[in-house]
This record gives structure tokens, sequence and C-alpha cells, in this order.
């Protein structure tokens, strides 16, 4: 795994996808820096509709938009090919220490995982490898999780491979499951836990405090 130097104030590029996510995390993330509990900056939030209410509160922040519109499902290749061109030079651009796949709903293109190999987080709203998988989003995981009949969910943030959700494992964050939960509010309750560990887990990373051991991610007392 790459270190970040340890004690620098890293770059940090956070990646948003979807017209109607909120970028809670996306925030979350932004003032904990901007209060001290992360040493580093976001030099870049990128998403690919500029109305998104997600883009609209990272402006209100004063944080360096750009838009970058996706393919559809459907896409011939050269279009995957040319926006995984374009989303590289982008990324190069800010040169960022450490992505942040923040209501990131695409596949990141495998040049872009290889080329930030160990510097790209996610994080997923359930216990992984629980209740994850493509498809695998927002309200459908919670209520995946209730039809099964768990008696605990939670979050995960875990560094992103070329596969949905399947990366290794930084921290995860339990929540009870109530008797009387929908997915509605189970979901309120993980993004809570949510805004707390993957800030968390970035200051970890600029401490330079993870190292890779196979699938398992050590933390260390001190960098």
């Amino acid at each position: 795994m790459a270190s970040n130097g340890g004690g620098v104030s890293i770059r940090i590029a956070i990646l948003l996808s979807g017209r109607h996510g909120r970028g809670s995390n996306m925030e979350a993330i932004a003032r904990a820096c901007a209060e001290g509990h992360v040493a580093g900056r976001v030099v870049l939030v990128l998403g690919n509709h500029g109305d998104s209410p997600a883009l609209a509160r990272a402006r209100a922040l004063g944080l360096p938009v750009r838009v970058l519109p996706s393919p559809g499902k459907a896409a011939p290749a050269e279009d995957e090919a040319a926006y995984a061109d374009a989303l590289r030079a982008l990324l190069e651009d800010v040169a960022p220490d450490l992505i942040c796949l923040a209501g990131y709903l695409r596949r990141l293109p495998t040049e872009i995982v290889g080329a930030w190999a160990g510097r790209i987080m996610n994080t997923h709203p359930a216990l992984l490898p629980a209740f994850g998988g493509r498809g695998m989003y927002g309200l459908r995981v919670h209520q995946a999780a209730l039809d099964y009949g768990v008696k605990v969910s939670g979050c995960t943030v875990h560094f992103v491979d070329e596969s949905y959700d399947t990366g290794p494992i930084i921290l995860q964050s339990a929540v009870p499951v109530r008797e009387d939960d929908t997915a509605e509010t189970l979901a309120v309750r993980v993004l809570a836990a949510e805004h707390e560990a993957f800030p968390r887990a970035v200051a970890l990373f600029a401490e330079d405090r993870l190292r890779l051991s196979g699938r398992r991610v050590l933390v260390s007392d001190s960098p």
C-alpha cells in the first residue's frame, strides 16, 4: 500500500454519482478536514449531474466542483473508455493522495483503481461481506438486512478493488436493528455511523497508520 508520507496534509478527491444524492458523507469528510480532525483538504468534488443536491452542497461549502457526465448502462465500450480517460485526466490534474467514493454508484474504471491502488476508499451501509455487491445501495441494502432478520447491521469503510464492495476492510461500525425498524429508520442510524467512520478512516490514512497484510488492514498506534 502506498504511503502518504505521514504528518503531511493530504489532498482528497471525492467522487459522487447520481442525480438525487445528498452528499452527506462528502460533507462529513470536508468538515472533518476543516475542523482539524483530518490532516487534509478536499481538492475536488466530482459528480455526473451538475444539478444534484450533493454538488449544490459542495458548492455551498466552498469546495472545488467539477462535473463529468457518465455513460448510460447500455453505452458502448468506446464511451466507457472515453469516460475513464476523462476521469483519469481530471484526477491527475488535482493529484489526490486519496480518492473517496461517497455515493459513487458506478464501478470505478480499472485503470483508475490501478493508478491509485491502496489510495481509494468507499463506504457501504452494511457490514460487508453481507448485503454488498452490484445493485446493492441505498434502501435496498437496509431492506435486504431486515428481510434476512439480522439483529445487527452497520457500515463498512473499505479500500476499493476492481469489484463491487470486495476490497479490504478498514473500519466497521455496528448499528443494532430494532424490532420496529423499517428500511428508512435503519438507514438514518447507519448513515450517522458512516458520518463518523468514513472521516475516521480518512484520518488514519492521513496519519499513515494503515498497513495492508493480505486482505487485512492493520491499524498502527502511531505512524
